[in-house]
């Protein structure tokens, strides 16, 4: 490597759990050691075969749990001898239909989304293969036991996989299960890419070392960019698992195909970041164009069909959810009415989408001359550079503050959503002066409807700062649909159990 050897900044962790990156050591050797090849087919971690076997067991149940369902429910007890081998059968094929939808590859495990939509893509798959199979043979599969089997099945083997995940989770937290990785780029790139990777523990990858351009910076010649063999003598220093390429013009083409092979014959992944920030994998793909591995970028939803949709099944949950939790507004409403002087619900003017404006409704928390007494607290807000927020507010009731730390002031929002003026997953409705003071970024938090929860919802509520909060909601615009959307609610209500940063 001679003169244009690269630095190597060192993040290994103190204990062998615990990764402690108060003090990153800079490490320029005077020798590299030779590089000691490993097999392309190297053993995997421990805790990649227990994950692998769980998810197989796990699964294994759910087909028999969905199975015994159908066959009770349909037949009871008088089960004839064919439905009870396709029934033990059908764990086989169901375990056989989430190897083929790649469930169980290990760059997969941990990942949520990509492990249940596996999932999702074996339910739709193995009812498929059922259907033609059960036409192609002239066979008389009953329709209610295919019907009961197959999503009885998913939903089991969904809720499993989600304790599954939990599980690997807390363990990365501590510092577990975790992909050593090593960066690679220049210094503002792959400053961004570290802390992107460390930021989200439960995404399983631990930086230890980065690999840059001796004297990176604004004068570096082309002879200090990096190349193969600089990163290949990091590889080997570290013993790691993965490397991660920051966007750079001089790793790019045939030098980045290069350094794949290499890679490959040590069976160390690469991954390449294209630079490309707060964009979901949904309106990510790679295509081939011309002999070239292109990645495109599709436009974010905002036709009507998908639009359409999403107002459709908002409504249709809302009238649902006004109906179930009916008893309980009204009990709310009795305790607000009997806990202070003034009206139940409090009104107030909110921006929609397109800059539209409408009454937002909530059960009233505060005492009726709340907005008087606003100026006489500005100093002490704890909340955001925008938005006023105090841990402990004197305007807030007794029956408020219960009521705020679980939610329960937005329920009447819910009619919101059935007028069409809000979604029930979307970004915050923001006041009309906070849009006054929206920065041209912010505005495309106007693209969607304001909704009842959202990303701020899920990420820390009034903990969050600004800048947190409309980086989540533009994350949110650019990314979101059906699945998105169910999966935030689903988080929404372990949030709301838990009454994390809600004051």
């Amino acid at each position: 490597m001679g003169e244009n050897m690269s630095d190597v900044d060192s993040m290994e962790p103190t204990a062998p759990d615990v990764l402690d990156r108060r003090r990153p050591v800079w490490v320029v050797p005077d020798t590299v050691p030779a590089i000691v090849p490993r097999s392309a087919w190297v053993t995997e971690p421990p805790w990649v075969a227990v994950y692998r076997w769980a998810a197989i067991g796990g699964d294994l149940l759910a087909a028999v749990i969905g199975a015994s369902v159908a066959l009770l429910t349909r037949f009871g007890y008088t089960v004839g001898g064919g439905y009870l081998i396709f029934g033990s059968l059908l764990p086989l094929a169901w375990v056989a239909a989430v190897a083929l939808a790649r469930g169980y590859e290990a760059r997969g495990f941990g990942a949520g989304a990509d492990e249940f939509r596996s999932i999702l893509r074996s339910g739709v798959g193995l009812t498929a293969v059922v259907a033609v199979a059960s036409y192609a043979t002239k066979s008389e599969i009953a329709r209610g036991f295919v019907v009961l089997a197959i999503p009885a099945t998913v939903v089991m083997a969904l809720l499993l996989r989600y304790f599954l995940r939990r599980d690997l989770s807390r363990h990365r937290y501590r510092g577990r299960c975790m992909r050593r990785v090593l960066v690679v780029g220049r210094n503002g790139e792959a400053a961004t890419l570290s802390e992107r990777l460390e930021k989200r523990p439960a995404d399983g990858y631990r930086v230890v070392a980065v690999c840059r351009p001796r004297g990176d910076g604004p004068g570096v010649s082309p002879a200090d960019a990096l190349d193969e063999a600089d990163i290949m003598a990091a590889v080997n220093r570290h013993s790691v698992d993965v490397v991660a390429v920051a966007s750079d013009p001089d790793l790019a083409g045939q030098s980045l195909r290069r350094l794949s092979w290499a890679l490959e014959q040590h069976g160390v992944e690469l991954i390449v970041s294209p630079g490309i920030i707060e964009v979901a994998g949904p309106r990510i793909s790679i295509r081939p164009v011309a002999g070239l591995s292109l990645l495109h970028l599709e436009r974010p939803s905002a036709s009507a069909g998908p639009h359409l949709l999403k107002s459709i099944f908002d409504r249709v949950a809302a009238f649902c959810l006004l109906t179930l939790v009916l008893p309980l507004l009204v009990g709310i409403a009795l305790a607000v009415k009997l806990g202070s002087r003034g009206p139940v619900l409090f009104k107030q003017r909110r921006v929609g989408r397109g800059n539209s404006t409408f009454t937002m409704l909530k059960f009233r928390t505060m005492v009726v001359d709340a907005e008087d007494r606003l100026a006489a607290l500005a100093e002490q807000s704890e909340g955001n550079t925008v938005l006023f927020k105090l841990r402990v507010d004197p305007r807030v009731t007794k029956v408020g503050t219960f009521l705020r730390r679980y939610s329960m002031d937005e329920l009447p929002q819910l009619i919101n959503v059935l007028r069409g003026e809000m979604s029930l997953v979307g970004p915050r409705p923001p006041l009309e002066q906070e849009v006054a003071r929206y920065a041209a970024d912010d505005t495309r938090r106007m693209l969607v409807k304001p909704g009842l929860t959202g990303l701020w919802q899920v990420s820390g509520r009034s903990d969050l700062s600004w800048d947190d909060s409309v980086l989540l909601d533009l994350r949110y615009v650019d990314n979101w649909s059906m699945t998105l959307d169910l999966l935030i609610l689903w988080k929404t209500l372990r949030a709301v159990l838990k009454g994390s940063g809600a004051y």
